[in-house]
């Protein structure tokens, strides 16, 4: 009887990840759907269940016997359209009770500004009391570009941080730069779960900071990318019709259903605090 309780969550857990890539696969081949060619979602769905396994609440309780089977299939499913894997830290999953969530992380930002709007790298530093930092803006572009930083090592204290910023590099030879206030860092913590007094924001607060900037400068390359970037002669990427897949269970035969609905707000990259 031990050995069939054990075995009945894996089994589960085996017929949620199958159903999304069923479900998944069905999106693709309706051309709901274009995903990388260098995204495997079978794989993802792996990791992202490996890492749900080990996974707790803040009870510790395991994550895949708290959350509703509903909320985990929608979190993997919105991994997948993503096209990102926890196994790279490109995103975390974030239980809410019995709501399983699906945040980016500010990798998976990263990894979407590349693929997505057409940038090459995104640097992120940390500004201190006494630093000599001075940038402008470019009156003809609009583009902000740093003027100098000139940072001594006596400089470095977590207490003294004043702001952070970061250097948006497009493939195309453009440079954006995104700078915020401590105050505007600190705001931006604020709407998350911890309001920013997890053990991460106080330890590592420069690190944390200069999360909180990447997500920021990722914003508008990833959300004014048009399907024209998307999808290049040589590279096929992710292609998402303006609509949002939601998912209702259907307790009679206990199978997950994915339904088109109109599309629901998200949480800001920025409020999310599990990134460290």
């Amino acid at each position: 009887m031990s050995n069939e309780k054990q075995t009945q969550p894996a089994v589960a857990q085996k017929e949620i990840s199958t159903q999304v890539l069923s479900k998944i696969n069905q999106f693709v081949e309706a051309g709901e759907l274009v995903l990388p060619k260098d995204y495997i979602p079978a794989n993802a769905l792996k990791g992202a269940m490996l890492v749900l396994q080990e996974a707790k609440d803040r009870n510790g309780k395991p994550v895949l016997e708290v959350c509703t089977k509903n909320s985990i299939a929608q979190s993997l499913l919105k991994m997948c359209v993503e096209g990102l894997s926890p196994l790279k830290k490109q995103g975390y999953f974030i239980p809410y009770g019995t709501d399983l969530q699906w945040s980016r992380s500010y990798q998976g930002s990263i990894a979407l500004a590349k693929r997505w709007g057409g940038v090459l790298d995104v640097v992120a530093n940390v500004i201190y009391q006494e630093d000599d930092f001075e940038f402008t803006v470019d009156i003809e572009t609009g583009y902000k570009k740093i003027v100098k930083h000139i940072q001594k090592i006596q400089n470095i204290d977590n207490a003294k941080i004043v702001g952070a910023y970061a250097v948006v590099i497009y493939t195309d030879g453009r440079k954006d730069l995104e700078v915020m206030t401590i105050a505007e860092i600190t705001q931006a913590w604020k709407q998350g779960a911890t309001k920013g007094a997890s053990g991460a924001h106080t330890n590592f607060t420069q690190e944390m900071a200069k999360k909180t900037v990447i997500n920021r400068a990722c914003k508008n390359p990833i959300n004014s990318s048009s399907d024209a970037l998307l999808i290049g002669p040589e590279e096929e990427e992710i292609k998402t019709e303006d609509v949002h897949h939601e998912i209702i269970e259907d307790t009679a035969s206990e199978q997950i259903v994915f339904e088109m609905v109109e599309p629901k707000q998200t949480v800001d990259a920025v409020q999310v605090e599990a990134e460290f």
